[in-house]
């Protein structure tokens, strides 16, 4: 990505792009403004995201109108109990015309994987993600096979305390950016809701929502060269640290988060000032992004746990601890 690119797209541009794919994504789904923004901070700081929330929260239908606004080769796996890891990324499969094997590619060969109910597999399963999520590659047969430069997983996943349900282990977890728990809608955004698919008979798509495309991947490179000009302090980057070695040093927790992350909470945050058209990084970025990059990094420790304590009130008590640069 040379400069004449990022000279053709500039952080006020990515701003107007992100504006129009968040009212594209309106039209289908009501709420969720949160999530949306987090998924488009993820694209453009190449990151994925896990989704938790109950049935029928629109986690599934808002990937899709997400990778319909961005014009993305979308594929989608229903992850169940006896689904296999070749289920995931393919195998090589002998042909007897011909006799030789050839590849049948699985649907992790795509540019936006929805991972649906990612835990209701076991974990044997949930790791066939974990090359594709980190390098963009997988392997098979002793052989890697590169995956789009695009590629992004949005995960979803039922809360944990729901029957069925096998929890990622912890390796996989800090390869996900973002960790959204999506709520319940208030009771005026369920009543447009009601209202609104109510006079809908049978199931509905992004297509059919009047949701259209607003980027190709052309305007999403240059977009990222956009992101990638933006600045990043020292002081920010020692807030970052300071932020992240806190979670390793505070008796709430029993396990902090990863030098991983900390890297991912500057990429995060720089992402998050080019869609708020800055083309410099500042503290809020990385204080409005915190708890979805940390919550699924951290381990609650014993005595936390016997209190009843939540990782997001230990995290949100270190941000507000964490003396941010002025």
């Amino acid at each position: 990505m040379n400069g004449d690119w990022r000279s053709r797209v500039n952080v006020d541009e990515v701003k107007a792009l992100a504006e129009r794919v968040r009212a594209e994504i309106g039209k289908a789904i009501i709420g969720q403004a949160d999530t949306v923004d987090l998924l488009l901070t993820a694209l453009f700081a190449r990151g994925h995201v896990l989704l938790e929330g109950p049935p029928g929260s629109a986690k599934t239908f808002l990937a899709q109108c997400f990778a319909r606004t961005l014009d993305l080769d979308f594929g989608r796996i229903q992850f169940t109990p006896d689904l296999m890891p070749a289920d995931i990324i393919g195998a090589n499969l002998f042909n007897f015309q011909t006799s030789t094997f050839t590849l049948s590619e699985g649907p992790v060969f795509c540019e936006l994987l929805l991972a649906d109910e990612i835990n209701r597999t076991p974990p044997k399963t949930q790791a066939a993600l974990l090359e594709a999520m980190q390098e963009r590659q997988v392997t098979i047969d002793g052989k890697p096979r590169r995956l789009s430069d695009r590629f992004m997983v949005v995960a979803t996943q039922n809360p944990l305390e729901q029957q069925g349900t096998y929890p990622l282990p912890e390796a996989q977890l800090d390869r996900f950016l973002f960790k959204q728990t999506l709520q319940y809608p208030s009771r005026e955004e369920e009543r447009r809701i009601v209202a609104t698919y109510g006079m809908h008979s049978g199931q509905t798509t992004p297509a059919d929502m009047g949701v259209e495309r607003v980027l190709d991947a052309a305007t999403l490179a240059k977009a990222n060269a956009a992101v990638a000009a933006v600045r990043l302090s020292d002081e920010i980057v020692g807030y970052v640290l300071d932020l992240v070695r806190s979670t390793r040093e505070t008796a709430d927790l029993q396990n902090g988060a990863s030098p991983r992350s900390a890297a991912q909470l500057a990429l995060a945050a720089r992402a998050r000032a080019a869609l708020d058209g800055r083309d410099y990084a500042i503290p809020d970025d990385v204080k409005a992004l915190a708890l979805p990059v940390l919550r699924h990094r951290v381990i609650l420790s014993p005595a936390a746990e016997i209190e009843g304590r939540r990782a997001d009130e230990v995290i949100q008590g270190l941000v507000e601890r964490a003396a941010a640069p002025r």
